[in-house]
This record gives C-alpha cells, structure tokens and sequence, in this order.
C-alpha cells in the first residue's frame, strides 16, 4: 500500500468514539453510575461524537436499557456531539424527545439475512424505515447516519459485490440521507476491499458525508486503519482498546478498531487532532473497571 500523506487530509478527521458498541454485548450489566462516569471522561477527550447509548428493545441489548437514564447525567458542557442506534421507528420516536441528541443512527443492512436478523425487517422495509427516520429527525433537528453494515461481505452467503454496495448508498442518497458509514459488521474488510469500495463512494457522491465503521483482529487493526485514510475516509468509528463488535455476528476475536491505534497513527503523520491526552489516559485508566 502506498504510504499516507498529511496532504490526503483536505478535511478534519471526524473521530467517533463508540464505547455503546463497546458495551453493548457485555455479558454483566454494566451500572449506571459507572457507564456514566465512563463517558464524561470520554466526553472531555474532545472527540467529534460520542455514540453512547441506543433506543432499542431491552430484550435485544439488554446492556443498553438505561441509555436515558445514562442520557441524564451526562456533562455536554463540551463541543463533543451524542450519537445513539435506533433499530425501529419505535425507538426513532424516544430519542427524538432527547434534545441533547445530535445524530441518530440506523443499521440498513446490504444483506437480507443479516437485516432480518438485526432489525426483524427486510431490507425493503427497512428502507421505508430510512424514509420515516428521516421525516422525524427533521421535524426534531437531529441528524441521520446510516451504517451500511455487512458493507464488506457476509457469513451468510448473501450475494455481494461493491455493485451492490453502490447501489445500496445511491438508494439512501435518493431517499435524502446525508451521511453514511460503511460498516464491516464480521472483520472481512481487508486493505484491498477498503480501497476498492471507498473512494468510488466518495466520488459518486461529493456531497454525502462518507465514514467507515470497521471490526478487526488486533492483528489487522493497523493496515486497515492506512488503508481507511488513504481512500480519503474522514469520519473514523474506533472504540477505546478496541473492545466490543457486533452482538448479533458475534466473534470473540473480532472487535472494533482501536481508538489508541488510530490516535497514534494519525499523530505519527502530524495531523492535530487537538485531543485531551490527560483525560484520554484516564479512560483508559478507568476502562479496566466497565471491561473486565
């Protein structure tokens, strides 16, 4: 792979930190007090957004039943944003009252067999799902990110190719979507596939906010971290220490990227990501008391 150049850096890196995803397929119940004491150390990183907590059914994520509860004692005294997972348009109507909410995200799978097992839906359904989203952020000023999750391929034999990929992002840009994360939900993106499906995305559509939402092996975290931003990915989902995926393609192994490998990787080409390293080294300090 070619080498990275601080010059490919036309626009700021947007770093979302995910500890929702994280945590989301802990087998303990992480308390309260303790989830949010976690993320106000995060929120004083500086990071762009925090996507802390989802509107789900308890049943599905059980870890993620106290999101308004957690919404609560949160200190937003910062510039970072919140971003919180809806699945149906049930959960859409009680984020939506959360005005301290900025971005709404929502999992539309490029493979039938993985939607119907996320969501309970169709991918068909799930795109009238996208419209009504959209409809309800709008009247509540909040914003939409959708995840193109098994972005990469699937265990499940669903037809793939980066046709459908493309396809898949003209349909949401039609329907009025603005950003959208190519999600590898199983870890099989590799340099090759990141390159091969970013960059046409980025100019088949100059105005769409494009970002990347990628699970690895610790192994493999590092050249898919050069490879995201050298196809010109400017919005980075990573997770403290690389902990959690995906609880519906669950694999031990698998975790998101590492928010710490992506830190280094960028300072080591000179990008000013103007992060809170104190605070940073608390969290990660602190993780070893929500992850054990």
């Amino acid at each position: 792979m070619m080498p990275i150049k601080t010059e490919n850096f036309n626009n700021p890196i947007k770093l979302v930190e995910c500890p929702r995803d994280a945590m989301q397929g802990l087998h303990d119940f992480v308390p309260t007090d303790l989830k949010i004491e976690y993320l106000n150390l995060l929120l004083k990183v500086g990071f762009d957004t925090l996507d802390f907590g989802s509107f789900v059914s308890p049943k599905a994520i059980p870890q993620m039943r106290d999101t308004e509860e957690v919404l609560a004692g949160l200190d937003l005294s910062g510039t970072t944003k919140l971003l919180a997972i809806v699945a149906n348009l049930k959960g859409v109507e009680n984020a939506v009252k959360h005005p301290e909410i900025t971005y709404l995200g929502f999992p539309f799978s490029i493979s039938e067999t993985f939607q119907q097992r996320n969501t309970n839906a169709s991918i068909a359904q799930s795109l009238h799902t996208v419209e009504e989203i959209l409809n309800l952020c709008e009247k509540h000023n909040k914003q939409v990110v959708v995840y193109l999750s098994m972005g990469f391929g699937n265990p499940y034999g669903d037809e793939w190719n980066t046709a459908i990929v493309s396809h898949w992002a003209n349909e949401l840009v039609k329907k009025g979507v603005k950003i959208i994360s190519v999600a590898d939900t199983v870890g099989v993106s590799t340099p090759d596939k990141i390159m091969e499906i970013f960059p046409p995305l980025v100019q088949a559509f100059p105005d769409i906010e494009f970002g990347l939402h990628l699970h690895s092996t610790p192994q493999q975290r590092l050249e898919k971290i050069e490879a995201a931003l050298a196809a010109g990915c400017t919005r980075m989902d990573s997770a403290l220490k690389g902990f959690g995926g995906c609880p519906m393609a669950a694999d031990d192994l698998t975790g998101n990227i590492s928010t710490e490998n992506v830190i280094s990787y960028l300072n080591s080409k000179g990008v000013q990501l103007n992060l809170d390293m104190e605070k940073w080294n608390e969290a990660m300090m602190f993780s070893g008391r929500v992850f054990h």
